[in-house]
């Protein structure tokens, strides 16, 4: 049986510490998902408690993508923010 070097069932070495590096934003990112399910399911809309959490929510995604120096994150983030 012939093992194809370019297929990888699983991460490498380089690619775990990526993904150890973004966490925090990852982490923050549902946080904000979390926080924006809340307020949309929430009876008679969404309180005035649910609009603060998913700004914060939304200011920490942004700090964390900046303390990452991910550019995109925060430039997509702000751009939503004007849509919605």
């Amino acid at each position: 049986m012939l093992i194809d070097p370019l297929v990888h069932d699983e991460p490498t070495p380089d690619e775990l510490a990526a993904i150890e590096r973004e966490w925090p934003l990852i982490e923050a990112e549902l946080a904000l998902l979390d926080a924006e399910i809340t307020a949309l399911y929430a009876d008679g809309g969404p309180s005035l408690l649910d609009r603060r959490r998913v700004r914060r929510a939304e200011q920490r995604v942004m700090r964390e993508a900046a303390a990452l120096g991910d550019v995109q994150a925060v430039t997509a983030l702000r751009v939503r923010k004007a849509v919605a």
